[in-house]
């Protein structure tokens, strides 16, 4: 039709879909137009959200609106992530309500009585208003002293507590030690609310790929014909080593060769150049049977555009090894064949999906010769080869192995031959069942089964994801913080165990148990079976406690114990075999027998599968968990998770894009937990514990002074000193606490990741933990009201007046309270800097400042009834039995505190405890030394490993990639020009040299001692 709107104005046309549904990646539909059907599939819909470019205009038709889209059908609830100190936190406020309405009616009661029996000799100095009784007064008396008492209530805690999360996630945010320098990537916390948490992890759920692993592939080794290449062999016959000083391959006679390509047998090169047909034939099919897009932007200087790094790394082998793929349009591919330009019609691409596991292309070469090549999965090709290749394919099946037990990801590939008669009625039918409605993608597999069968076999291929640096020590150090790493991956088994060998989560003398049972009833035998091995004297039903948690104890929770066993095992469980596990009757066996594992694999896993896993967890365990990943597939995961991390990889940005915090390399999650995780929790932990401590000593003062006022409802402190108690007094002081302290630097915190291991179990902030706190803080209370009150009762001064009064005992009082909270402050704080000075004494000198104001004549004659304690600082600080009070109060309130601290460290000391003592007789410890992982050989199987989403078959034999029509100009959005946005360019973070880990003393003790 063109751009005419005439002839879009006559357009007559219907369309015949599916229903609305939640399934992004598929979509049926068929337009009938001048008789005609033509197939509507996903390529041919735009999705809510998505951007149209390389287009000058477009007509659409709008088939699902508001919310039938599919955006909105995959919208499910947005869950909002909490931590466990929230949940408790709510519940500690709501006691705390409760407290308060104690002790208003304990209070309201004594008024009470007082009225009753002493109330009356006062009438006739201050009789009561008409028609006010006891009972009134009583209850006027309790809503006093709600208002009195309101500061045990922690209004501001709330606020403290999000301006804490703040400054440790710029401290995440500004570490230069996860800094990824290759990149210019730096970590980065996307929420502000989950910081503590990250010091309370004790699953985590990593994918592979990408993830442990590079992702970045390169072709290692391969088996033609029954011969296999790759390997380097001396006079004698013995392998050798391959090392970066082992001769390269000379590729400069191919001067269309990836310069970066490395391989080191010159045999294979020697064969190919020998006309040799079946290598000819093999690289061949590498050459064609692919959906990777050319780009050269100069002659000779070709870019490769692929779906998977696997398959870029393929292609670039043919390239170098004299087969280039050059370009491609709709209907043809053009190879240089050893120098000869070759075009071959492109007949159909029969793609790939997750459950064919296997990609083949039809194309007829310049002679007329129709050939399919595919290449899939060793298990898939194996199944559908010809009976002739029997012998070929033992001889393949040894090479295979040997790949896997170096951690190889393989891949078969093989060819045929076909005749124009069949492809002419394979088209067809092929073109029947694309436009077809109902049993679309049945018909089409039945087409893809149908030719793809009795296929010849010529070899595999190998290729090698290097693990990302670091990864064997990060999982060693997660391990000794007794924290249980389990992978998810969506390749296959003998992949992913091997993978796990590597990273040292499976180890030689660790037994392996193996799910791979095709039905419930067998799935149930061998998780029994595993577990019994485990564990013989253990019960066969699990034990499971019961219990209320939450907001008014209005949640039921489930905990499956754990169950102790002697030795280290691992249990494998492929995604089919998960599939039954995950069912309601099997879920606990499975759980059980997971967690009596140190490692536990889950393989040929769906991305659901993976959500599912952690909510089972969760839901039974009631432990912290950690999902990370790179990739879209992960996405359930790390949403599901209590923390999600994302790593910014070969993937694109929608794992970065759903997590909560993020970075470049799984290296750098062992400082995300032990370091910042770690100390997050610690200074949450000491804030709250203070917060109640120094709320509760202030208020329970006015509650005793209740007992001596006659219930008046009269407070302690001056108004002055209860209105910047909590906003300037005590502000600042536990704010740096919070925000600086560390109880050992990150340097012995990654060196014994035991100390972990108490934020797994709340050990320093639970219900006891308040519990202590709040007795602590009765007995300051006590101490600060008894003991000044005791020590200037019928006292005078040295000139024989009076120097007990209201408001002198008012001015003591209040200043031994500051005073105490400010030592109890010291007294937690074991990480001291400038700011931490600062805040302490400039809080304590901003007292006696305020102070010495507030109480002057001027503001007295200014406004008399706001500064009505004129004199009172004269009058009572002059005197040297005023200090000694201070000084006697703030030693009780103190010296039991320390006290119980000495015995404690001295007969039960925590590790902690243990460290800080270590820390000071040893002073730093030498920088970690970097261990190469050892080097493995066994003969287990590895493959393949294929990403979840459909390939781009229908995008290459479609136009759409070859447009590039000039565009017509718009008027821009913005006309700041000079910004990243306005360009629609990446926005890049400055870049920091990044510091090598060994240096000096010094400048060591200077990196430790910033947060």
């Amino acid at each position: 039709m063109g751009d005419c709107i005439q002839v879009l104005a006559g357009f007559k046309g219907e369309v015949r879909c599916e229903p609305p549904n939640n399934r992004l990646d598929k979509f049926k539909g068929t337009l009938t137009m001048d008789g005609q059907n033509y197939g509507l599939d996903n390529d041919k819909v735009l999705l809510r959200g998505c951007t149209l470019r390389n287009t000058e205009w477009c007509f659409g038709l709008v088939i699902f609106g508001g919310p039938d889209t599919k955006l909105m059908q995959n919208s499910g609830k947005a869950t909002f992530k909490r931590t466990s100190i929230d949940h408790l936190m709510n519940i500690l406020v709501l006691c705390i309500f409760g407290f308060l309405a104690i002790m208003c009616s304990i209070l309201a009661i004594g008024n009470a009585i007082w009225e009753m029996t002493d109330g009356s000799v006062f009438t006739e100095f201050l009789p009561r208003e008409p028609g006010i009784g006891t009972s009134l007064s009583s209850f006027l008396s309790f809503w006093s002293y709600v208002i009195v008492l309101n500061a045990v209530v922690p209004i501001s805690l709330y606020v403290s507590v999000e301006i804490i999360r703040l400054g440790n996630s710029f401290f995440i945010d500004w570490d230069r030690k996860m800094y990824y320098p290759k990149n210019d990537t730096p970590a980065q916390a996307r929420t502000t609310t989950l910081n503590e948490e990250l010091g309370q992890i004790k699953y985590i759920f990593s994918d592979k790929t990408g993830t442990l692993t590079q992702n970045i592939m390169t072709f290692n080794k391969c088996s033609i014909n029954g011969k296999a290449y790759g390997e380097i062999y001396d006079f004698s016959g013995q392998r050798v080593e391959i090392t970066e000083k082992t001769e390269k391959v000379d590729f400069s006679w191919n001067p269309l060769a990836d310069p970066k390509f490395v391989f080191h047998d010159g045999s294979l090169l020697e064969t190919v150049r020998g006309r040799n047909p079946e290598a000819q034939a093999f690289f061949r099919l590498l050459a064609l049977c692919h959906t990777v897009m050319p780009e050269e932007k100069k002659e000779g200087e070709l870019n490769y555009q692929a779906q998977s790094p696997d398959e870029g790394a393929l292609v670039t082998a043919a390239r170098n090894f004299g087969f280039v793929f050059r370009s491609r349009t709709p209907e043809t591919i053009t190879v240089m064949e050893m120098g000869r330009k070759v075009v071959y019609e492109l007949l159909a691409i029969l793609d790939f999906n997750n459950v064919r596991k296997r990609m083949s292309v039809i194309v007829r070469s310049p002679e007329g010769k129709l050939t399919l090549y595919c290449k899939g999965a060793d298990t898939i090709i194996y199944e559908r080869l010809h009976p002739s290749c029997n012998k070929l394919k033992e001889v393949t099946t040894g090479h295979l192995d040997e790949y896997a037990g170096e951690g190889l990801r393989t891949l078969v590939l093989a060819y045929k031959d076909l005749e124009d008669s069949y492809m002419d009625k394979w088209t067809q039918h092929y073109h029947d069942a694309s436009t077809a409605i109902d049993g679309r993608e049945e018909r089409l597999d039945e087409l893809y089964e149908e030719i793809e069968k009795d296929l010849i076999l010529l070899g595999a291929t190998a290729v090698e994801d290097k693990l990302q640096d670091g990864v064997p020590q990060t999982i060693e150090q997660l391990a000794l913080a007794d924290i249980k790493i389990w992978v998810l991956t969506g390749d296959k088994q003998e992949t992913a165990e091997n993978i796990g060998y590597s990273c040292n989560m499976l180890r030689e003398n660790m037994e392996v148990f193996f799910v791979s049972a095709h039905t419930s009833e067998a799935v149930r035998e061998e998780l029994q079976r595993a577990r019994r091995k485990m564990c013989p004297d253990a019960a066969e039903e699990p034990t499971v406690t019961r219990a209320r948690a939450g907001l008014f104890w209005l949640h039921q929770t489930e905990t499956v114990q754990d169950e102790k066993v002697d030795g280290e095992y691992a249990l494998i469980i492929n995604g089919h075999s998960l599939g039954f596990a995950l069912e309601k009757d099997l879920e606990l066996e499975l759980l059980r027998t997971a967690c009596m594992c140190q490692t536990v694999i889950c393989c040929r896993v769906t991305p659901l599968q993976k959500a599912q896993v952690v909510q089972l967890v969760k839901k039974y365990k009631q432990a912290v968990t950690l999902a990370i990943g790179d990739g879209a597939n992960d996405v359930s995961m790390i949403k599901a998770a209590h923390i999600g991390v994302g790593i910014s990889g070969q993937e694109g940005m929608q794992a970065v894009l759903s997590s909560d915090f993020s970075f470049a390399q799984f290296r750098y999650l062992q400082r995300l937990l032990l370091v910042h995780g770690r100390w997050s929790y610690l200074r949450m932990c000491k804030f709250l514990k203070y917060f109640f401590y120094k709320n509760f000593t202030f208020t329970l003062v006015h509650f005793w002074y209740a007992f001596f006022c006659g219930f008046s409802a009269q407070t302690v402190y001056d108004e002055w000193f209860i209105t910047l108690y909590n906003t300037v007094y005590t502000a600042l002081p536990v704010l740096g606490l919070s925000v600086f302290d560390q109880d050992v630097n990150d340097r012995w915190s990654l060196r014994y990741p035991q100390l972990y291991r108490p934020g797994q179990l709340n050990k320093y902030f639970s219900k006891k933990a308040f519990a202590r706190a709040i007795m602590n803080s009765c007995f300051s209370s006590l101490v600060l009201f008894f003991i000044p009150w005791a020590a200037m009762h019928d006292t005078v001064r040295d000139d024989g007046k009076d120097i007990v009064d209201y408001q002198s005992f008012a001015l003591l009082a209040q200043t031994c309270l500051l005073v105490v909270v400010s030592i109890q402050l010291c007294l937690d704080t074991h990480y001291w800097t400038a700011l931490n000075h600062l805040f302490i004494w400039g809080s304590l000198a901003a007292y006696f400042g305020v102070t010495f104001t507030v109480y002057s004549n001027g503001l007295f004659l200014i406004l008399p009834s706001s500064f009505p304690f004129i004199g009172t600082e004269r009058n009572s600080l002059t005197q040297p039995n005023v200090w000694l009070t201070i000084f006697l109060t703030s030693l009780l309130c103190i010296l039991p505190v320390v006290a119980l601290r000495f015995i404690l460290i001295q007969i039960r000391p925590t590790i902690n405890d243990k460290m800080r003592y270590k820390m000071h007789e040893e002073g730093l410890p030498a920088p970690a030394s970097k261990r190469l992982p050892p080097k493995r050989f066994t003969t287990r199987r590895s493959g393949y490993a294929f990403s979840h989403s459909k390939g781009f078959g229908d995008l290459v034999t479609s136009r759409l990639f070859l447009m590039k029509h000039p565009l017509k100009v718009r008027q821009s959005l913005f006309f700041q020009t000079d910004s990243s946005l306005a360009e629609d360019q990446p926005q890049h973070y400055r870049t920091i040299t990044e510091e090598p880990e060994e240096q000096g003393e010094t400048q060591e003790t200077q990196e430790t001692q910033s947060p």
